[in-house]
């Protein structure tokens, strides 16, 4: 069969390479072609579009690249149509992607499967209406979504387990503990690591990581490693470092998860990937309108939670330090407890022993790829 995919960030190039592999194993025939990344090149097929020419954030860059955008826009659907797949797989990323699958829905016959789901619980939940009008059928990576999307708005979707745990198994399955070697391979010191993952894109590291060094650098017994992000320059970080004592290091997170003490996390998936690793975590968000966000997060938003630890368990598990809330005080305050209260740090473990049963067991690539092409045959 023949399959259109389209990413729009590094996330998605990885799980969307991982869903491909999958598909090759069960139809050796599969033909790809697809708006994604180096890990989905190396799978096969043809790129039309590197996702770098599609990942504009914020309203600011996405103003200035409209035309761009359009281009891009015009250039996938056009592709899609002349290349006439039997399906069109997107994976995340809904400001291009929902764009995508209503032309596809009202031109053409092809089916738009949707993998890895629009987060749309959180924000923007007016978009149910275009998921039920364009999507035919939806893959879901978070065991919460089930009961959104079915029972809530009466629309049936595919829970396939999520990609992370396989992800994460799978490297400390091949790569085990060496902190010895780690300590080597990155000129560090031998002393307990405080992880810094302060986000991917530039707008967070600015808000995060400032505050964030000032906390983590109260602990003189440990030593701080900053995860550097895919596509960031060393000289970014370099000029919100200053004169705070951390190692800078890239293409190695995993690798620093595995041999660290206690990390600060901003939100997003890296969160799961430390719970996973069974890093103790303390989430931190700030944002310059930080009382407004509060305020908007106690009677706009819908969920209770922002880090998807505590979404996935449905409770409390790591303290998250939102906008007003993320201090340098009240960070050092919660890394004084996972580092030096033994009785807190095992009860978020086990907070992160209760998450893990509620994702279910690994293998949501082949799940879905299985589901998939169970549905093109009907």
């Amino acid at each position: 069969m023949k399959y259109y995919l389209i990413v729009g960030e590094a996330s998605g190039d990885l799980h969307a390479s991982h869903l491909m592999t999958a598909l090759k194993a069960e139809d050796p025939q599969a033909d790809f072609r697809f708006f994604g990344g180096d890990l989905m090149a190396a799978v096969g097929g043809t790129m039309v579009k590197h996702y770098k020419e599609l990942a504009y954030m914020g309203f600011i860059p996405v103003l200035l690249h409209l035309r761009t955008i359009f281009a891009n826009m015009k250039r996938c659907k056009e592709d899609i149509v002349g290349w006439n797949p039997d399906v069109v797989i997107l994976v995340d990323y809904p400001g291009f992607n929902l764009n995508i699958a209503k032309f596809v829905h009202a031109r053409t016959q092809i089916p738009v499967f949707y993998y890895i789901s629009p987060k749309i619980w959180a924000w923007k939940e007016y978009r149910i209406k275009n998921i039920k009008r364009d999507v035919d059928e939806l893959f879901s990576i978070l065991p919460f979504e089930v009961e959104f999307f079915e029972a809530k708005h009466q629309y049936p979707i595919h829970y396939v387990g999520n990609p992370t745990v396989d992800e994460v198994t799978a490297y400390q399955k091949a790569h085990p503990q060496n902190m010895e070697a780690f300590i080597a391979d990155n000129k560090l010191e031998d002393r307990p690591v405080i992880a810094l993952l302060a986000g991917s894109r530039k707008q967070e590291i600015k808000d995060n990581l400032p505050d964030m060094l000032k906390a983590a650098s109260a602990f003189p017994a440990c030593q701080l490693v900053l995860a550097g992000a895919p596509g960031i320059a060393p000289e970014y970080y370099e000029q919100y470092v200053g004169q705070a004592k951390v190692k800078i290091i890239f293409d190695q997170t995993y690798r620093l998860l595995q041999h660290a003490e206690a990390a600060l996390v901003t939100s997003g998936t890296a969160t799961l990937e430390t719970a996973l690793f069974r890093v103790p975590q303390v989430v931190c968000y700030y944002t310059p309108v930080g009382k407004l966000v509060s305020f908007l997060r106690r009677h706009i938003l819908k969920v209770k939670f922002i880090s998807l630890v505590n979404l996935i368990a449905d409770r409390e598990v790591v303290k998250e330090l939102v906008a007003d809330t993320m201090t340098v005080g009240n960070m050092q305050e919660e890394l004084s407890k996972l580092l030096e209260n033994k009785e807190y740090k095992n009860r978020m473990l086990a907070g992160y022993e209760y998450m893990a049963d509620r994702l279910g067991p690994a293998g949501a690539p082949q799940h879905a790829a299985h589901e998939m092409l169970e549905l093109l045959k009907k």
